[in-house]
C-alpha cells in the first residue's frame, strides 16, 4: 500500500511551499556540525590534558588519603578516592560539554540565575551549613555542596552583565552596583569563615572592573580599603592570623605548607615514580589541597613545569579568544571567568610552593572533589559557550576601548 499522494488542498491555509520536516537525527547532526565549527578547539584540548593529568595524579595520592582515613576496625580501600574521582569527571565533562552548546544569551541567563541562587544559599550556610575543620561552608544535598564554588562564575556573570549596561546608559553607576554586590559577598564569605574565596572574588572583581573602566585613583582608593580588610582580618579572625603565622614563622599546629614544600621536592627532577613517593604518607589532604605536592614527589619537578606551561596556555588561550571581541558582556565575562579559573590554579601552586598561606583551595580541573570539580566544569561550560564564534562572521576593528567610545557616541 503507498502513502497519498501530497495535494494541494491539504495544504495549511496560507502556507508556502511545502517542507517536510526535519528529521530529529539530521537537526541534531547539524546542531553538532555548527558547535564543532564554532568552539574553541584548541582551549578544549587543553581542558581535556588537565582532566587527564587529574586522572593520574588523584590514582597517585588516593592511597595516602585513604591511609589517614583508616583505623585500627576499618580500613578505607586505597583507590577509593580514585574511583569517585573518575564517576565525578566523567559528570563534569558531562556538564561542561553540556553547557558549551548554549548560545551567549543563554549562557548569561543560566550564569545569572545560579549566581542568584547561590548567592541565597550563601545566607543561610552559616546556620544549616556543615562544619568541617572549624569552618561552616558546605550544605549537604546528598552530596557536600560549597556554594561559593558555584557563585564564582555566576558572580564572574552577574558582573559582565551589569557592567554591560554601560552601554545602554553611559551615566549607570555600574562599577558601585557590582563594588556593592562584591561587598556582600565577601561579608557573608567570612562569616563561614572563608578568606581565600573572598580574596579570590575580589581578584575576579579587580579585573573585571579595571576592564570597564575604573578611573585608577578611585582604584588606589579601594585598594586601601582592601589592605585595611587584609590587617583587620589579621587583628581578629584567628584562622587568618594562624595561617599567616604559620607561613612567616613555621609552627606544628598550621605547617602544612611547609609539609606540602618538602613533600614537592623531595622527588627531584624526575620524581620517585608512580606509588612509590613516601612523604605524601603524612601530607594531609593529599588528593586536594596539596595534589600538586604529591605530582612532584612521584613525577618530578620537571611535570610539575609542565602542568604550570598548561594553566598558562589555558589562559593565554582564553585571552587570546577575547581579543578584539566586539561583544562587551562576552568580553567581560570571559575574562572573569579564566581569571576565576587562573586564579585559583596559580593560588593553589603558590601554596604548595610555599610562597603562600594556606587557603584551603583545590586544583582546578586536578584535585579530587564533588562540588569542586562540578563547579570548575560549570565554569569551564561557560567559558566554551561564551567564546564560542562563527568563522565567517566579520568582527569590529578595535579593541575595548574603541567598542565604549563607539556605542557612547553613537556610532
Amino acid at each position: 500500500m503507498t502513502a497519498p499522494a501530497y495535494t494541494p488542498a491539504a495544504r495549511p491555509r496560507g502556507a508556502g511551499t511545502y517542507l517536510p520536516p526535519v528529521p530529529v537525527q539530521r537537526r541534531l547532526r547539524d546542531r553538532l556540525r555548527v558547535w564543532w565549527r564554532e568552539i574553541d578547539k584548541l582551549l578544549l584540548l587543553l581542558i581535556l590534558l588537565l582532566m587527564a593529568v587529574g586522572i593520574v595524579a588523584v590514582a597517585a595520592a588516593s592511597p595516602a588519603s585513604a591511609d589517614q582515613l583508616s583505623t585500627a576496625k576499618e580500613r578505607v580501600p586505597d583507590f577509593m578516592f580514585f574511583q569517585r574521582h573518575i564517576v565525578f569527571q566523567m559528570m563534569g565533562l558531562t556538564l561542561m560539554i553540556g553547557l558549551s552548546f548554549l548560545d551567549r544569551d543563554q549562557a548569561r541567563r543560566l550564569g545569572i540565575l545560579a549566581g542568584a541562587v547561590m548567592l541565597a544559599l550563601l545566607f543561610v550556610v552559616p546556620i544549616i551549613g556543615e562544619e568541617k575543620n572549624g569552618a561552616r561552608r558546605w550544605i549537604n544535598v546528598g552530596m557536600s555542596l560549597q556554594p561559593s564554588e558555584f557563585l564564582k562564575p555566576g558572580f564572574a556573570i552577574i558582573c559582565a552583565w551589569v557592567l554591560s549596561w554601560r552601554l545602554r546608559d553611559p551615566g549607570l553607576p555600574v562599577i558601585w552596583y557590582v563594588s556593592g554586590l562584591m561587598g556582600l559577598i565577601a561579608a557573608l564569605l567570612m562569616l563561614q569563615p572563608n578568606l581565600g574565596d573572598a580574596i579570590l572574588f575580589g581578584g575576579i572583581w579587580l579585573v573585571m572592573v579595571l576592564l570597564a573602566g575604573m578611573p585608577w585613583q578611585r582604584l588606589v582608593a579601594l585598594g586601601g580599603v582592601g589592605a585595611g580588610g587584609l590587617i583587620l582580618a589579621y587583628l581578629f579572625y584567628d584562622n587568618a592570623r594562624n595561617r599567616i603565622d604559620g607561613f612567616l614563622g613555621g609552627g606544628t599546629a598550621f605547617d602544612q605548607v611547609d609539609l606540602a614544600q618538602r613533600t614537592i621536592t623531595a622527588g627531584g627532577w624526575t620524581g620517585t615514580g608512580l606509588w612509590l613517593g613516601t612523604r605524601k604518607m603524612n601530607l594531609p589532604e593529599a588528593h586536594t589541597d596539596y595534589i600538586f605536592s604529591v605530582i612532584g614527589e612521584e613525577f618530578g619537578l620537571v611535570m610539575c613545569g609542565m602542568i604550570v606551561l598548561l594553566y598558562c596556555a589555558l589562559v593565554l588561550r582564553a585571552l587570546m579568544r577575547l581579543v578584539g571581541e566586539d561583544n562587551l558582556f562576552a568580553l567581560l565575562a570571559g575574562a572573569g571567568l579564566i581569571t576565576q579559573f587562573g586564579g585559583q590554579a596559580f593560588i593553589n601552586i603558590l601554596v604548595n610552593l610555599k610562597l603562600f598561606p594556606s587557603k584551603g583551595m583545590t586544583l582546578p580541573l586536578i584535585s579530587y572533589g564533588g562540588s569542586s570539580t562540578l563547579a570548575v566544569c560549570f565554569t569551564l561550560g561557560l567559558l566554551l559557550a561564551i567564546t564560542r564564534r562563527n568563522p565567517f562572521l566579520a568582527r569590529e576593528a578595535g579593541g575595548l576601548r574603541d567598542l565604549i567610545e563607539r556605542k557612547e557616541s553613537g556610532a
